[in-house]
């Protein structure tokens, strides 16, 4: 199985019919998220590296074409008007790390219809799923107020490549460290771990699965102290440490109970026993709600390790995207379905700090002071730059959170900036779904502010 059979059927079966009936001229799909989930405050644009490099790779080979036949039950010569299709369009897109709202376009694409069209479920899969998890491991860097936070999702994500997409976004966002080896290893991330409790249960007691370990390991060790009775175990860890005079850069790992109390009583034993330099690191069914409480409370954790709620963006495992046709040969285009309406033309989102965003049309002024976020990253089906870093879009999600207002920064019930709409882009959607409805609903049409303009931004 190819990437390029990795669609949805109905891809393959509109895209045949544009061959046939010779319908290819260029075709702009804008990529946005209609509504933000509940308890988001912005979303980070994530998954653009893995959908510039499908796009890059992509052509229908002879298997692709005789598994779309096998599909569709028809005989492989009826689908040879796809073989040997390849992207040679352009994307413009916004970068990696930016912090993003609704109705903002993530990337739009424009190619020949069949291939933009060809595009659509791999783009959406791989934006929507990584945005969805960028988000949520932000919000646990901010929920951490500048104490550390470590990805240990890979053993629940939904299949190995999400648990590496996962420890990317999370050093991203700026996570410390990841347990995963082998994002670790390609991505350059600090790997991070620490035992099972199956190990300690392995030994006689904690006291001799701790010595067995350190002996193991002559660097900084961290031992798990909550297989039995987690006081009596940091305890026994806080001996060890100081009977082989392993302190500086040692930790104890609590994963389970009341955190913040048992950070306490931990931190209390530690400090009784001169390793003060010892931290203390809670894990166990984390995400940026918990780590909030605690961080709030004072609980004395110096590192937080995410895992399971993370790597699924549990509460908000999905996003309302849509991949939706703006235009086509030169022609404006949108959607009037109930509550899915969508506006015409390509477009550029402008900003300014300390202001909403103003979504307009690509190549119209900027309003004064702003700067546009989407950017050509391929043209001819080639990338124009090389593939960007993780540290860079790192760096630029810092930038973007410093800007956002309090209220959008907020763990709980935070208020997403909405953005508004420019007079020009406001103008083109009156003016397309005026001739729509005339055509299409003229009953409708003719109804006095059946289908009023979209608001303009006062300063464009």
């Amino acid at each position: 199985m190819s990437d390029v059979t990795t669609t949805d059927l109905y891809e393959v079966t509109m895209a045949l019919s544009y061959l046939r009936e010779d319908v290819r001229a260029p075709a702009t799909f804008s990529l946005f998220v209609r509504d933000l989930p509940p308890g988001r405050g912005f979303l980070v644009a994530a998954g653009l590296e893995s959908a510039l490099d499908f796009l890059a790779g992509y052509r229908v080979e002879r298997q692709d074409v005789e598994e779309f036949a096998d599909a569709l039950h028809r005989p492989v010569r009826d689908l040879e008007p796809l073989l040997g299709l390849a992207f040679d369009g352009e994307v413009r897109a916004v970068p990696e790390g930016r912090a993003m709202f609704a109705g903002e376009p993530l990337l739009e694409v424009t190619a020949p219809l069949p291939q933009a069209q060809l595009a659509e479920t791999y783009l959406l899969n791989q934006v929507c799923h990584q945005t969805a998890v960028a988000s949520k491991a932000a919000r646990c860097v901010l929920a951490a107020a500048g104490h550390a936070v470590v990805d240990f999702s890979l053993r629940r994500t939904h299949g190995p490549w999400a648990g590496f997409q996962a420890a990317r976004l999370g050093a991203l966002t700026g996570f410390t460290g990841t347990s995963n080896v082998a994002a670790a290893t390609a991505l350059g991330i600090p790997a991070s771990g620490t035992m099972a409790h199956s190990y300690i249960e392995a030994f006689r007691d904690e006291e001799a699965a701790f010595r067995a370990f350190a002996r193991c390991h002559p660097g900084p060790v961290t031992f798990l102290v909550d297989t039995y009775d987690t006081v009596a175990g940091v305890e026994t860890a806080a001996r060890v440490l100081a009977d082989l005079r392993r302190g500086p850069g040692c930790a104890v790992r609590l994963d389970s109970g009341d955190l913040d109390a048992l950070s306490r009583r931990a931190r209390a034993v530690l400090d009784t026993a001169g390793l003060t330099g010892v931290r203390i690191v809670a894990s166990g069914g984390l995400d940026e709600y918990g780590v909030a409480r605690l961080v709030r409370a004072g609980a004395p954790i110096d590192v937080y390790a995410v895992g399971t709620k993370v790597g699924v963006a549990a509460d908000a495992p999905y996003l309302d995207a849509a991949y939706k046709l703006v235009e086509y040969d030169g022609r404006p285009v949108m959607k009037l379905s109930s509550a899915k309406v969508t506006a015409p033309g390509r477009k550029q989102v402008f900003r300014t700090a300390g202001l909403p965003d103003v979504i307009g049309l690509d190549g119209e002024e900027p309003p004064d002071s702003t700067r546009p976020l989407l950017r050509t990253v391929m043209r001819g089906g080639r990338r124009t730059d090389p593939p960007d870093r993780w540290q860079d879009a790192r760096e630029r999600l810092r930038a973007d959170i410093a800007d956002l207002p309090a209220p959008a920064r907020g763990i709980q019930d935070p208020e997403p900036v909405r953005p508004v709409v420019s007079r020009a882009l406001g103008e083109l959607t009156a003016r397309v779904r005026e001739d729509l409805e005339a055509r299409f609903r003229p009953e409708a049409a003719a109804a006095p502010g059946a289908f009023p303009a979209a608001r303009p931004a006062g300063r464009t």
